[in-house]
C-alpha cells in the first residue's frame, strides 16, 4: 500500500497529521481529480455551460473551475485549441483565485510557466493594465507564453529573469505579485509518482532557502498597499509555515490578511513555524479533506507606510556589463527597433481598418519588420531584460503587404473580422485546419473574395487561412499542430 512514498516522508507526516494520518494515506488510494478552468476574457461562465459538451462539475471553491467527467476528452476539442479553457489541477486553480487582482493593476506572475496561474490573472485585467508573467527557463517560458498568446492576453511582458535582477529593474512597482515558488513538491506524488522517487529528506530545506530569496526580491517589488500571494505544492513546513515566519520576522512592513475560505480548506500550524499565532491566516489543501491535491498559500500586504512610489516611472537604466550579459539576440532586436514609418503606417491602417480592435498606432513598435502592440500601462522601455514578448504580436511587415499573427487571431473572434470561416465542431475540416492542411471551400464560404479569413469553431477563433478560388492556405503555425 503506496509503496510509491517515500518512508521518511511518511514518517514525517504521520507525526504532522497524527489521528488524521490514516485519513491522509487512504486519499492516495482515490483516483486524482481533473479540472478545466474557464477564460472568462473570451466567454463568460454561464455562457460556456451552455456550449459545453463536457460532463461538468462545478469546483465549488474556485468560480470559473470544473471537474469533467473520465469519459471526456477536452484537450482534443476545438474550444480547446480556441483557448476557451485551461486544464489544471484543481487545487493549482486556487491562488489564482485569492489574489484579489482587477483590471488596470500592474501585476507580476515571478515563478509563472507553465501558465496555469498567469492566464487566470491575464483574463482578469481584461485587457487593462500590465501582467509580467517570468521564468527563469527559457524554455519553459516558450510554453509559458504560448499559453498566454493561446488566452488572447494582449497586455503582457514574458522575461526569462532571475528574481534579482528582476528586482533591480523593478524597485516597488507592482500592485499584485504571486509567487507559486519552486518546491518539493510533495503535494503532488498522487498525481505524478515519478515526483516522488526523486524526493529525498534533504530537498524541503534545499528548497526553503531559495523560496526564501525569491520572497525577499518579491517584496522589494511590491509597491506599499500591494498585495502578495505565495503558493507551494508541498505539505513541508520548512516550505510553507517556515517560509511565512520568515517573512514576518524579517519584513515588518509585511502582514498576513485572511484568504476567502472554504470548508474543506485548512488552517495553517503556528507550531510548524516560529509559533506566530498569525500563522493560521494560511490556508493548507490536504488530499482528505476535498477533492485536490496538496497545496499551501499564505496572502500578504505591504503596509501603506512609507514610500509613496510613482508607478510612472521609467525602467532604470542597466549597467553596461548587466546589458552586455543579455543575449546577443535579444540585444541587437532592441537595436533594431523603432516606430513606425510612412508605408508601414499604411499597410497597418488598410488592414485594422476592418478590425474591430482598439489599437493605438502611436504605441507601435516595429522589431525586424514584426509588430508589436505595446499596452498602455508599464515601463517605457524593457531594454536590459531577457524577454520572449514585449506587448501584443501584431504580425510581419512584408514588401507591400501585411501578415497577420497568431497572437492576434487568438484576441478575435468571428464578430471582430469581415471574413470569416465559421466551421461547426463537428466539421471534419477543423481537425485538418489544426494539422496544416489545405482546406476546400464551397462557394458560400469564399463569398467574400480572395484575402485573409479568421477561421472560427462556432465563432471562437483558432487562427488564420488566406483564401484564393475556392481553397484555403493554411496560416495556422507549424509549432502549434496536431
Amino acid at each position: 500500500m503506496n509503496t510509491h512514498l517515500p518512508q521518511a516522508f511518511l514518517e514525517r507526516m504521520e507525526e504532522m497529521l497524527k489521528e488524521e494520518f490514516p485519513a491522509f494515506l487512504e486519499s492516495y488510494q482515490a483516483p486524482r481529480q481533473f479540472g478545466l478552468r474557464i477564460n472568462t476574457k473570451k466567454i463568460s461562465t454561464e455562457k460556456f455551460l451552455e456550449i459545453s459538451p463536457f460532463h461538468l462539475t462545478p469546483i465549488p471553491w474556485v468560480e470559473n473551475g470544473f471537474f469533467y467527467g473520465s469519459e471526456d476528452r477536452p484537450s482534443r476539442h476545438p474550444y480547446y485549441q480556441a483557448g476557451l479553457y485551461y486544464l489544471q489541477e484543481p487545487s493549482a486553480m486556487t491562488p489564482a483565485s485569492r489574489l484579489p487582482v482587477s483590471p488596470g493593476d500592474i501585476v507580476l506572475d515571478l515563478c509563472a510557466a507553465p501558465g496555469g496561474k498567469a492566464t487566470e490573472l491575464g483574463s482578469r485585467l481584461k485587457g487593462r493594465g500590465l501582467l509580467v508573467a517570468n521564468d527563469i527557463s527559457n524554455s519553459r517560458a516558450k510554453a509559458l507564453m504560448r499559453n498566454l498568446e493561446l488566452w488572447g492576453i494582449e497586455n503582457s511582458l514574458v522575461t526569462t529573469e532571475t528574481p534579482r535582477h528582476l528586482s533591480q529593474v523593478f524597485p516597488e512597482y507592482f500592485h499584485k505579485i504571486l509567487i507559486d515558488a519552486p518546491c518539493s513538491g510533495e503535494g503532488m506524488f498522487r498525481k505524478d509518482a515519478d515526483v516522488a522517487k526523486t524526493w529525498d529528506p534533504s530537498r524541503p530545506d534545499y528548497f526553503s532557502s531559495q523560496q526564501k530569496e525569491i520572497v525577499t526580491r518579491g517584496i522589494s517589488m511590491l509597491r506599499p498597499g500591494g498585495m502578495l500571494l505565495y503558493s507551494t505544492c508541498t505539505f513541508s513546513p520548512l516550505e510553507n509555515e517556515g517560509v511565512i515566519s520568515f517573512i514576518l520576522e524579517n519584513f515588518p512592513q509585511m502582514e498576513l490578511l485572511d484568504i476567502p475560505g472554504y470548508q474543506g480548506f485548512s488552517k495553517g500550524c503556528p507550531q510548524w513555524g516560529n509559533g506566530d499565532p498569525r500563522l493560521e491566516k494560511c490556508v493548507r489543501i490536504f488530499p482528505h479533506h476535498m477533492a485536490g491535491e496538496g497545496h499551501f498559500l499564505a496572502l500578504l500586504a505591504k503596509k501603506e507606510e512609507g514610500s509613496g512610489i510613482s508607478f510612472t516611472r521609467k525602467i532604470p537604466a542597466v549597467s553596461p556589463s548587466s546589458a552586455r550579459s543579455r543575449s546577443r539576440k535579444e540585444k541587437n532586436s532592441q537595436q533594431k527597433s523603432s516606430e513606425l514609418d510612412k508605408s508601414s503606417r499604411l499597410l497597418l491602417e488598410d488592414f485594422f481598418r476592418e478590425v474591430s480592435l482598439p489599437l493605438d498606432l502611436s504605441r507601435m513598435e516595429v522589431r525586424n519588420a514584426h509588430v508589436y502592440a505595446l499596452p498602455q500601462a508599464g515601463p517605457e522601455s524593457v531594454n536590459g531584460l531577457r524577454f520572449l514578448r514585449w506587448g501584443l504580436y501584431l504580425g510581419e511587415l512584408k514588401k507591400n503587404r501585411f501578415e497577420p499573427s497568431q497572437p492576434l487571431a487568438m484576441t478575435l473572434s468571428a464578430g471582430d473580422y469581415p471574413r470569416v470561416l465559421n466551421l461547426s465542431c463537428s466539421d471534419q475540416r477543423i481537425e485538418r485546419y489544426l494539422g496544416g492542411e489545405t482546406l476546400l471551400l464551397d462557394q458560400a464560404e469564399a463569398s467574400s473574395g480572395p484575402g485573409w479569413y479568421l477561421v472560427c469553431a462556432e465563432g471562437y477563433s483558432l487562427g488564420w487561412g488566406k483564401v484564393s478560388g475556392n481553397l484555403l492556405k493554411n496560416k495556422y503555425p507549424a509549432g502549434w499542430r496536431h
